[in-house]
C-alpha cells in the first residue's frame, strides 16, 4: 500500500534487513517521493516536536528505543519521520501495513527483531501505517515487542488515539501530534522542490497567481502541494508555470479571492446578506467559493452564529443553537468535511424566519446607557447577604416573583432613568408572533400598566 511522507509521495517499503533510507535513488520517481527529507534538519513544519531538547530530538540523537505514535491528518508527515527515524538511529526498517496485515505478520517481524537483536545488536524500527486499522487482537500482538524494546515502534494513524488505540498500547508510546503545515511551510517545500537538484533544479519558474492557487488547494498537505506542482511543471510554457497552466494541470479553476483583502470582505458581506435575504443558493455559491479558496471555517462558523442572531433571533431561537453546533463542529473537522456542516447551516439560517428585534433592543439599550441614562439600582434590588444591608433598606423590600402563583409580580426593576423605555420590540415573524403576546402580558403585570 502507498504511504504519505511530509514531503508527499508514496513511500516505498524497504524490506527487513535494509538500512533505513535505502530509497536513495531517486531517479525516475515522483517529486514528492524526490523531495521526502533524509534528515530531521530537512523537516519543513512540526517545530513543536523537533526543536532542539524535545523527546523525538533526544530519541533520535540518543539512538535510543522508542515507541512512538504519530497522530495527524494525512500529507503532515508520519511517513517521512518514520524514514528519517530510521535513518538517524541506523536501525533495520520494517513496514506494515494495517490494512494488508494480521497477527501473523506481526508475530513473524517482532520475532525477527528479537533473534537479530540477540545475534548481532541490531534494531529495529517497526512503522505500522494507519494503526488504527488493526484491530485489538491485532494491536496486542505488539505489546511484546513494545514492552521489551525487541522493535522500536512507529505507528501513524489519523484518527483520535485515545479511541483507536487499546490503552496498554497507548501507554507505552509517546504520543506525538503532527499539525497541517501552514502557509509559509508550503511555500518553503515548494521553494526547495523548484530549486534543488532532486527536485526540478530550476528548470521552471512559477508566477505568483499560480504559486498561490496550488498553496490554496493544497490545504496544509505538502504532498498534495508538490504533486499539484509536478504537473503543472509538465504544462509549463517556456519554462513558466502560469495561472492558466496551474488551473488546466490540476482540473481546479482558481478562485479570485483574497484572504486578507476586498475579496475576503465582499464574498463574506455577499453571503451574510444572502442568507438575510433568505436566498438558500445565493448563500451557498458564496460559502462554496470561500470554501474552494481556503477560507479559516472557523471564520466562517463565527459569522454565522453572530447572524444567527442578528437577523433571525428571537423568530427561531433554535437557529442560535443550530449555528453554534455548527462551530463546534467545525472544530472538531476541518476542512473539507466542514463544508458540510457549514452548508447545513447556512441552508437552515437561510430558510429560518427573520427577526432583527434582538439587535435593536441591545441597541437602544447600549445607546441609552453611554448616554448617561443609568441611575441608581431600586434599593429593593440590592445585595442583602450581609450584615447592616437591611438597616441600608437594601433588598427589604424585594417581592419574590416565586410567591405569586403566576410567577411574576408588579415591580420596579429598572432605574427611575429608564423606567418607562421599552428596548424590546417584539416582530410579527416566526415565533416572535408569540413571544410578542407573552412580552405584552409580562409587561402588563410587572409595569402595572
Amino acid at each position: 500500500m502507498e504511504q504519505e511522507g511530509l514531503f508527499g509521495g508514496a513511500a516505498p517499503s524497504v524490506p527487513a534487513g535494509s538500512l533505513s533510507g535505502a530509497d536513495d535513488d531517486v531517479a525516475g520517481k515522483p517529486l514528492a517521493v524526490r523531495m521526502r527529507p533524509r534528515t530531521l534538519d530537512e523537516i519543513v513544519g512540526q517545530q513543536h516536536l523537533l526543536g532542539p531538547g524535545t523527546p523525538l530530538r533526544r530519541l533520535v540523537e540518543e539512538d535510543q528505543p522508542m515507541a512512538l505514535v504519530l497522530w495527524g491528518p494525512p500529507g503532515t508527515g508520519k511517513t517521512t519521520l518514520a524514514y528519517v527515524v530510521s535513518r538517524a538511529t541506523q536501525r533495520r526498517f520494517v513496514e506494515l501495513s494495517a490494512v494488508t496485515a494480521g497477527v501473523k505478520d506481526v508475530r513473524a517481524v517482532i520475532d525477527t527483531a528479537r533473534r537479530e537483536l540477540v545475534r548481532s545488536g541490531a534494531g529495529t524500527v517497526l512503522f505500522v501505517d494507519e494503526v488504527h486499522r488493526f484491530s485489538k487482537t491485532q494491536q496486542d500482538a505488539l505489546l511484546p515487542g513494545v514492552e521489551n524494546r525487541w522493535v522500536s515502534l512507529v505507528a501513524a494513524t489519523t484518527e483520535n488515539p485515545y479511541f483507536a488505540l487499546i490503552s496498554p498500547l497507548l501507554s507505552r508510546s509517546l504520543l506525538l501530534t503532527l499539525e497541517p503545515l501552514d502557509d509559509d511551510a508550503i511555500r518553503e517545500v515548494m521553494r526547495r522542490a523548484l530549486a534543488e537538484p532532486r527536485g526540478l533544479d530550476g528548470a521552471v519558474t512559477i508566477d505568483d497567481d499560480a504559486h498561490d492557487h496550488l498553496l490554496r488547494l493544497a490545504g496544509g498537505d505538502a504532498r498534495r502541494a508538490l504533486t499539484y506542482l509536478e504537473a503543472a511543471a509538465g504544462g509549463a510554457v517556456d519554462g513558466v508555470i502560469t495561472l492558466e497552466v496551474a488551473e488546466k494541470a490540476v482540473d481546479r479553476a482558481a478562485v479570485r479571492y483574497d484572504r486578507d483583502g476586498d475579496q475576503h470582505y465582499d464574498v463574506t458581506s455577499a453571503m451574510i446578506k444572502s442568507i438575510r435575504g433568505s436566498d438558500v443558493d445565493a448563500g451557498l455559491h458564496y460559502l462554496a467559493r470561500m470554501a474552494e479558496a481556503g477560507e479559516d471555517p472557523k471564520f466562517l462558523a463565527r459569522r454565522l452564529v453572530i447572524l444567527a442572531s442578528e437577523d433571525i433571533g428571537m423568530a427561531d431561537p433554535t437557529a442560535l443553537q443550530t449555528a453554534v453546533a455548527g462551530a463546534q463542529a467545525v472544530q472538531l473537522i476541518g476542512w473539507p468535511e466542514a463544508q458540510i456542516t457549514l452548508a447545513q447551516v447556512v441552508i437552515a439560517l437561510a430558510l429560518a424566519p427573520k427577526s432583527n428585534s434582538v439587535v435593536k433592543a441591545i441597541g437602544a439599550a447600549v445607546g441609552d446607557v453611554r448616554a448617561g441614562l443609568a441611575g441608581a439600582v431600586p434599593p429593593h434590588l440590592r445585595d442583602s447577604h450581609y450584615a447592616g444591608s437591611k438597616k441600608l433598606g437594601h433588598g427589604t423590600a424585594y417581592a419574590y416573583a416565586h410567591d405569586d402563583p403566576r410567577g411574576v409580580v408588579e415591580q420596579q426593576y429598572a432605574p427611575d432613568a429608564v423606567v418607562a423605555k421599552q428596548y424590546y420590540e417584539p416582530g410579527t415573524r416566526g415565533a416572535e408572533r408569540d413571544y410578542a403576546e407573552r412580552y405584552a402580558r409580562l409587561r402588563k403585570i410587572v409595569r402595572g400598566d
